[in-house]
């Protein structure tokens, strides 16, 4: 049950953090993996670590926010493994910042990763499935932020509200081909963006609080849920944003 055994799996973003915890999960189900990020010594010590399930991986440099770099991706993904059967938009960057302060270039920079890679990832995922002739799955990372409102974070919050909204478009146009697109919106998760403030004694006991469930994600439970989706279990299953959060978007929202 949810084997991905013989699938090859790219995951942006995956040299740590939740894309790693995907990545991780992916293997253990049988998935040869592709890990990229714009970090290639991180991404080729994933590999490694990831190697000792008993499938193959490849380390790849990519940086989502050049589209050449995700046709790039998809390409040696193919030559190496001859195939693609799932994508998953990972890749990511957080601003904290008042609305009043955030700069063009910023926010420019922002959209570039979290929204237009998110778009790339799918284009390109989309047009070798489509060639395979054979459907797969797309899942894009969003967050609870693309939910609930964060003051401090509206760039960030409209840039997860964009990629649940491109699921939901994405999810209807590929589906006549079998493609299925699907998000999953994360709560709080421990991750190197996360270390920072959940090192704080107060900041972690608080974050604790104000999640029902009173527990902290780990990359992990983000990658069990993205093995259902990629899966064949949830071939009846697309356009839909999965919320991992601990209750917190019900509590918040």
């Amino acid at each position: 049950m949810f084997s991905l055994k013989a699938k090859v799996a790219i995951i942006t973003g995956s040299d740590r953090g939740i894309g790693k915890g995907i990545a991780t999960i992916f293997a253990k189900a049988g998935a040869n993996v592709v890990i990229a990020s714009v970090n290639t010594q991180r991404c080729a010590e994933t590999c490694q670590e990831i190697k000792k399930f008993g499938v193959d991986a490849l380390a790849l440099h990519c940086d989502v926010s050049n589209e050449r770099d995700v046709e790039s991706l998809v390409s040696k993904t193919v030559k190496k493994f001859g195939k693609l059967d799932i994508f998953v938009n990972n890749a990511g960057v957080l601003l904290e910042k008042s609305l009043e302060e955030v700069t063009e270039k910023e926010l420019d920079w922002l959209l570039s990763i979290n929204l237009k890679g998110v778009f790339y990832g799918t284009k390109h995922a989309a047009k070798q499935m489509k060639k395979q002739g054979r459907g797969g799955s797309i899942v894009n990372i969003a967050s609870i932020a693309a939910l609930v409102g964060y003051p401090g974070l509206t760039a960030y919050c409209a840039s997860k509200g964009g990629v649940a909204a491109f699921t939901r478009a994405a999810a209807m146009e590929l589906a006549p081909s079998k493609i299925r697109v699907n998000s999953i919106c994360p709560g709080l998760v421990e991750t190197p963006m996360t270390k920072d403030a959940l090192a704080n004694e107060k900041m972690r006991e608080e974050n604790l609080n104000s999640i029902p469930i009173h527990i902290i994600g780990q990359p992990e439970d983000i990658g069990y849920g993205a093995l259902y989706l990629a899966s064949d279990e949830a071939r009846y299953v697309t356009g839909t944003s999965l919320v991992i959060d601990g209750g917190s978007s019900v509590k918040d929202g």
